[in-house]
Order: C-alpha cells, then sequence, then structure tokens
C-alpha cells in the first residue's frame, strides 16, 4: 500500500483532472458539431473519458490517496479555444476535430510520460496502459472522420 508517493499520487491526480478536462470538452464538441459522424465520436469519447477518470479515482483511493475533483486551469483554456474556434471558424468541425487530435496526442504523451515511473504497482500500470491504448486507438479512429467533416 506504501507504493503510492506524494508524487506518484499528484501525478496521477493531473491525469485525473486531464481526464475531466478532456470529457467536458468532447461534450461540448458533441454539442457543437453539426456531423453526425463528429458528434458520435465526441459523444463517445466524452463517455470513455467519463470511465477513465471513474477508474482512476478508484485507483486512487485503493492506495490510500484522495482524488482531486474538477478540471485544470489548462483545460478550461482548452475548452475555450475550441469555443472560440467553433465560433470564428468558417469549417467548425473541422477546427474541432484538429483541437481533439492535438488534445489527444498531448494525452498519449501525458500517458507515456507516467508510464515511466519505475514505482507503479502492477494495477496502475495496467490501468494506465490500456488507457493510454485506448487513446491512441481513438487516434487512428479519429483520422477516418478528417475526410467527413
Amino acid at each position: 500500500m506504501s507504493n503510492y508517493t506524494d508524487k506518484l499520487g499528484n501525478r496521477l491526480n493531473d491525469l485525473l483532472e486531464k481526464n475531466y478536462d478532456a470529457e467536458e470538452g468532447f461534450k461540448k464538441a458533441s454539442e457543437n458539431a453539426k456531423h453526425v459522424g463528429l458528434k458520435s465520436y465526441f459523444s463517445n469519447k466524452a463517455k470513455e473519458r467519463y470511465n477513465f477518470g471513474h477508474e482512476l479515482k478508484s485507483e486512487l483511493k485503493s492506495f490510500g490517496q484522495e482524488p482531486d475533483k474538477g478540471g485544470s486551469v489548462t483545460g478550461a483554456a482548452h475548452r475555450t479555444w475550441m469555443e472560440v474556434k467553433s465560433w470564428f471558424s468558417t469549417d467548425d468541425d473541422e477546427a474541432m476535430l484538429e483541437e481533439a487530435i492535438r488534445g489527444e496526442k498531448a494525452s498519449v504523451d501525458e500517458y507515456k510520460d507516467v508510464l515511466k515511473e519505475t514505482a507503479l504497482p502492477g494495477s496502475t500500470q495496467e490501468l494506465l496502459q490500456r488507457q493510454k491504448n485506448a487513446i491512441e486507438h481513438g487516434l487512428v479512429n479519429i483520422k477516418r472522420l478528417e475526410d467527413l467533416s
């Protein structure tokens, strides 16, 4: 149980906050998207990130860590940027898709960074690897939607 250092708890809480942010961003994108395929993709990604957040919270609690609540300042800025792009872009579905791709690539990088930790308990390693793989798989699928927007 003492495998979780404060540093690791903080890093996982950062991932948790970013999943909250991604969930909210995908919800907003789903509301704003005009293309049915994009609406569905963004809605499914919001649900996925909601589930990721709950999994991370459970993992943190199982090791006696207190999960953070709410999203980050960076995430709020990211959502605002998606909204601005939506309002001012002539092709807003494409702009939201591009922003989603950028955000997902950043998420993969953050997961990879945390996965480099040598003191990760097996359950945490497996959870983070599975979530990272799902995000990477989503990036492959999102490329197919680029032609639709």
